[in-house]
C-alpha cells in the first residue's frame, strides 16, 4: 500500500518535540513523531497548500503553518486518517544500500550541509560554487540518476515550497554529498 503522508501536518503539529518548524528540527525527532503520534495522509492537509516554508533568497518569509487538526475534505475525520511507522532507523551511507532501501521500501531522509548558493538552485545537477555554509538541511530522498552529462545525481523532494528548484518541489544534487549519519527511514 502506498500513502502519502502530509509534509505539512508534520511540520506544523509535531511542534517543539520535532524543533521549530519551518525554521528547522531535529530528523530522527520528525521519525519518533511519525513513530509514536502518526500522521495524517496528503489528502486530508495537503502540501502546504500554496505557500510552503520560506527559504534563503526567498520573500516574503513565511510563518510554520498553524496545526489545524482538519481534513480539507469535511468528509474525512483528522484521526481517522492517522498513519503509523512501526521503527524508526538508520540505513548505511553506502550509495547501493541507499538505492536497495528505496527500491525495497520507498524514499528515505536525507541531511547535507547547505550553502548560500543552494538558495538559488533552479535546475540541473546542483553543485557547490560559492557561498559560505548556511547550515543542515533534511530532505526527502526519492530517487538517483545520471544527466545527460553523465553527472550521477540523487532525486530529492525540498520542502520549501512549490515555485522553488527544478521540478515543483524537486531538486538534484550529486551522489555522495549526503551527511552519512543522517540517512533515515521507517517501516
Amino acid at each position: 500500500m502506498n500513502i502519502s503522508l502530509s509534509v505539512n501536518d508534520l511540520v506544523a503539529c509535531c511542534g517543539f518535540m520535532c524543533g521549530a518548524g519551518c525554521d528547522g528540527g531535529h530528523s530522527i525527532y520528525a521519525w519518533q513523531y511519525l513513530v509514536h503520534h502518526g500522521v495524517v495522509t496528503e489528502e486530508c492537509d495537503p502540501y502546504f497548500d500554496d505557500t510552503g516554508c520560506s527559504h534563503p533568497g526567498c520573500e516574503p518569509a513565511y510563518p510554520t503553518p498553524k496545526c489545524v487538526k482538519k481534513c480539507v475534505n469535511k468528509n474525512q475525520l483528522w484521526k481517522e486518517t492517522k498513519q503509523y511507522a512501526v521503527s524508526a532507523y538508520r540505513i548505511s551511507s553506502d550509495p547501493y544500500s541507499i538505492m536497495a532501501e528505496i527500491n525495497k521500501n520507498g524514499p528515505v531522509e536525507v541531511s547535507f550541509t547547505v550553502y548560500k548558493d543552494f538558495a538559488h538552485y533552479k535546475s540541473g545537477v546542483y553543485k557547490h560554487i560559492a557561498g559560505g555554509v548556511m547550515g543542515g538541511h533534511a530532505v526527502k530522498l526519492i530517487g538517483w540518476g545520471t544527466s545527460d552529462f553523465g553527472k550521477d545525481y540523487w532525486l530529492l523532494a525540498n520542502q520549501w515550497n512549490r515555485g522553488w528548484g527544478d521540478v515543483c518541489f524537486h531538486l538534484i544534487v550529486p551522489h555522495f554529498e549526503i551527511v552519512p549519519s543522517q540517512i533515515l527511514t521507517s517501516n
